[in-house]
């Protein structure tokens, strides 16, 4: 094997055109991961910032943080609300400690650094927070229902609330603090609040429900003002689960909304629903269903409804004196219509019927263009793929509809979007259109949660570049306010099993802190009295759980995000739940240390051909059980530890290896062959540290063997995102390729030969002969098994996370040239800004850049037979005057500063 040449660079900066001399400033002002939030509820809030420099080797040394209630007063020391300046190279995570924040509270702040040159930064742009409601007194608002009889068993039409007021002062600011029981489309004067969509979130609405904070201040008007909102099922009462599972938290729409008015004399007026507010249901939106679709008359609009003014018969509202709901300040990203997608494509098939290809398999909706005669009715359907026969194919949808039916107005030229509902599909079918439709006819809507993209990974195989394609398609489809399994069938939960899997390759491509944060505040909250963590969040299966690998996402899902994000607190946040899905498995494990006997999930859809017993792939689950019992009691014990909690981290630590001593007894030979002798059995036992050192070797080779003898890819669920880099690790790289570059199935790349351009739930979703898996559960659009996304950045590209410094820190630098590939790049924006790696391989030479962002430092490792013979920056090691050559037994690395570095060697 090559010896690795590991470099540290000590505080890299990327330097970059534009710079002035002797520069160091603060950049991307963040609280709380945001920029500028408004409407929080974080009691101690965090700031953290980027560090731009022209120098190498740059460390911030100190920080100054300053904050006041105005931009004005930021300038005068008398005025500060609180500073701070610390001796620390800590750019991130750094916890406002002023005053007690109040409701409504605007904070300015700025911050200056200090760096290891002896510089100070000038004073960074200002940023800003808002506080939102904190305590229940706060609201003065009432919840609001409809005044109607429904019939609940099926979908209704929507509920339609609207307010009139009178202002006769000049506004200086206002605020709308509102949320709902189903979802909301809300609007002043005639124009929508906010471009957010599927507001308020969801949440486990009968524990806790999300409200949002609007700038409406340019909205109001002097004089007559009116306030207009929709409200739909949405995941409050609508179809949920299967069954036909419906009004899961409820069965009255309702709405909950408080205007803040702030004049420019300092006085303030606050406008609320209450008996006052006037309601109907006597709408267009006939339904409107997350699964179901849309059905909509435009002869039905009510013109003006949204203006003040507006004369109607509606009914009085019912005032509810108890939501039975905790309100709190939304804290993920908000879900936004992110990008649109024209049609490649249009099928006739038959008189008024026309397939579009919107060449993507992509979630949200399709904007209708449309003119036609009063009455006439149009028919959007929804599918993913279609058959061999080029027919439209549904079934996999199981009872989800995915249908919208659209009624003209005959008022020339109709837009149309539904409201309350998503569908996932490639393809629609369009009927009961009148003439030819063309490609503006139909628009594709694509919707997710807005979380800041951060990562990019490109190599020289087009097939592999699908793949990472793919994988992020299957992530925007799939993170809509929670992680869910599929966006298309009528399923769409927030499975656990999914998201602990596909959490690592998520944080590469995205920000996803708050995202995750949000949800496993849920997690927390559904769990059960003796902790018992559930298969889906929110829990909508009314307590089914306890299955390993899904509920392990109590502990694995904060550990990632702590690892990706430096973010002690979200481990701060979920120790409580994390021990105690912990002592649910150590108590049903008993003396024994063995969590056996129970039913589990197990290693879901592994590869099966001729039946679930099937040898070649079928592995224990009471080794499964067993095996994620002790990863997540050592992952507990590092919480602790890290939490400075040294009685519990010894604690655990200790069950870690008493677990560890029992799963050997009781799964493993003398010779080191799993009872279960299946890739995925010794992909967790090497991946979670349950062997003893003198059969590590052996267990690698028999995994390497079993995958030679299969010659592809045997795991499902559990095993899949850690088969390949166990096969790196124990020095089968090339098997690791083989898998990654396998085009028969089963495969990652099968699907993309078979034109996927998203992630599939099962290896055969579309079988060689172009029929289907079973109908029953055949999702296009799945991410777990995109979870090898993760090690096409790290180890592929090779950009990865150091455990002792989370966050990026310390970035591990570590490229695996293979595959018959010859470049990979990986990019992401870490927390301190961008980090780069990037390799090419030309006949027999590597060349290789790295760029590492200011005050982080990096590690990295390169494929060198001769270390000698490396150059950096076109020089040699001895050339090099802030490098230090260091050889320490058979290992040889480097020390440097920071910088852009380019590496050439030999192969």
């Amino acid at each position: 094997m090559l010896n690795r040449i590991i470099i540290f660079a000590l505080c890299s900066v990327f330097i970059s055109g534009g710079l002035l001399a002797s520069e160091l400033r603060v950049t991307n002002l963040r609280t709380e991961y945001k920029i500028n939030p408004l409407g929080i509820d974080t009691e101690k809030p965090r700031f953290s910032w980027e560090i731009v420099s022209d120098r190498n080797n740059t460390k911030q040394t100190a920080y100054e943080i300053r904050c006041a209630g105005s931009m004005q007063a930021l300038n005068n020391a008398t005025d500060l609300l609180w500073k701070s300046k610390q001796a620390t190279d800590q750019s991130i995570q750094n916890t406002y400690e002023g005053p007690s924040l109040k409701s409504r509270e605007k904070i300015f702040w700025q911050v200056r650094v200090w760096d290891n040159n002896s510089r100070v930064s000038e004073w960074s742009d200002t940023a800003w927070f808002e506080m939102g409601l904190l305590s229940e007194s706060d609201w003065q608002a009432q919840w609001v229902e409809a005044d109607i009889d429904e019939n609940v068993e099926i979908s209704q039409p929507a509920n339609y609330f609207r307010n009139e007021f009178n202002l006769e002062k000049g506004v200086k600011s206002a605020r709308m603090y509102i949320t709902s029981h189903g979802l909301y489309e809300a609007f002043i004067n005639g124009k929508r609040i906010g471009d957010q969509v599927f507001t308020p979130g969801w949440t486990s609405y009968n524990k806790r429900l999300q409200y949002q904070v609007y700038d409406v201040s340019r909205l109001l008007q002097n004089g007559n003002n009116a306030i207009a909102v929709i409200v739909g099922d949405g995941w409050y009462r609508g179809y949920l689960a299967w069954v036909d599972k419906k009004n899961v938290y409820g069965e009255k729409l309702g709405l909950l909304a408080q205007l803040e008015v702030q004049y420019q004399d300092g006085s303030r007026e606050i406008i609320i629903s209450d008996k006052n507010w006037k309601a109907t249901n006597d709408g267009p939106i006939l339904t409107s269903d997350i699964y179901m679709g849309e059905i909509y008359d435009a002869t039905r609009e009510m013109p003006g409804w949204t203006q003040p003014g507006f004369n109607n018969q509606w009914k009085s509202v019912i005032v509810q004196t108890d939501s039975g709901n905790d309100l709190v300040a939304t804290y993920g990203p908000f879900v936004r219509k992110i990008n649109e997608l024209t049609p490649i494509e249009i099928s006739p098939k038959k008189d008024d019927t026309f397939i579009f290809d919107m060449g993507q398999n992509m979630v949200g909706w399709v904007r209708l263009k449309i003119n036609a005669p009063k009455g006439t009715q149009i028919q959007l359907r929804h599918a993913e793929v279609l058959d061999k026969k080029g027919n439209f194919y549904t079934e996999n949808l199981r009872a989800a509809k995915q249908t919208v039916l659209y009624t003209c107005s005959g008022n020339g030229t109709e837009i149309f979007e539904p409201h309350f509902t998503f569908q996932g599909f490639r393809f629609v079918e369009l009927s009961g259109f009148p003439g030819t439709p063309d490609k503006s006819t139909l628009t594709g809507v694509v919707i997710h949660s807005d979380m800041t993209p951060t990562g990019t990974f490109t190599c020289s195989d087009s097939l592999i570049n699908q793949l990472q394609h793919n994988i992020q398609w299957g992530l925007k489809g799939n993170f809509i306010d929670v992680p869910t399994d599929c966006p298309q069938r009528d399923e769409r939960l927030g499975w656990t099993g999914d998201a602990q899997v596909f959490a690592p390759t998520a944080c590469y491509n995205v920000d996803a802190a708050t995202f995750y944060t949000k949800w496993l505040k849920d997690l927390a909250l559904d769990q059960g009295e003796d902790g018992k963590s559930m298969d889906v969040i929110p829990d909508v299966l009314k307590g089914s759980g306890a299955h390993t690998g899904w509920a392990d996402a109590a502990v694995i899902v904060p550990w990632v995000v702590y690892l990706n994000y430096g973010d002690k607190r979200v481990l701060e946040n979920q120790y409580a739940s994390m021990k105690a899905w912990v002592n649910y498995m150590r108590n049903k494990a008993g003396e024994d240390y063995l969590w056996t006997g129970d039913w589990h999930y197990g290693d879901w859809l592994s590869f099966n051909n001729t039946g679930s017993d099937y040898p070649g792939a079928y592995t224990e689950t009471d080794l499964i059980a067993s095996a994620y019992f002790a990863y997540s009691s050592t992952i507990l014990s590092k919480t602790a530890a890290i939490l400075g909690n040294n009685e519990d981290a010894a604690e655990f630590k200790n069950l870690s290896e008493k677990i560890k001593s029992a799963f050997q007894e009781e799964f493993l030979t003398p010779n080191g062959r799993l009872v279960s002798h299946t890739q995925t059995a010794y992909t967790l036992a090497l991946s979670f540290g349950l062997l003893p050192d003198a059969m590590k070797i052996k267990a690698g080779a028999y995994l390497n063997e079993n995958v030679q003898r299969f010659n592809h890819i045997t795991t499902g669920f559990l095993g899949t995102p850690l088969i390949c880099q166990i096969l790196t690790d124990y020095g089968y790289l090339d098997t690791a390729f083989m898998l990654l570059n396998r085009k028969e199935y089963p495969s990652w790349l099968y699907p993309v030969t078979k034109g996927a351009t998203t992630i599939w739930e099962r290896w055969d979703g579309m079988r060689p002969d172009s029929s289907f898996q079973d109908v029953g559960m055949n999702s296009f659009n799945h991410y777990a098994y995109g979870a090898i996304g993760k090690w096409l950045y790290s180890t592929v590209a090779g950009i990865d996370i150091d455990e002792n410094k989370p966050g990026y820190k310390n970035i591990i630098f570590n490229p695996h040239p293979g595959g018959g590939l010859t470049f990979a790049k990986a990019e992401i924006n870490t927390m301190y800004g961008t980090a780069l790696s990037e390799w090419h391989l030309e006949k027999n030479t590597f060349s290789y850049k790295i760029v590492v962002p200011a005050n982080t430092t990096a590690q990295v490792y390169l494929p060198a037979s001769d270390h000698q013979k490396v150059l950096i920056n076109g020089k040699s090691a001895e050339q090099n005057d802030s490098i230090k050559l260091i050889t320490e037994g058979n290992q040889h690395y480097l020390t440097t500063g920071s910088g852009s570095y380019e590496f050439e060697l030999a192969m």
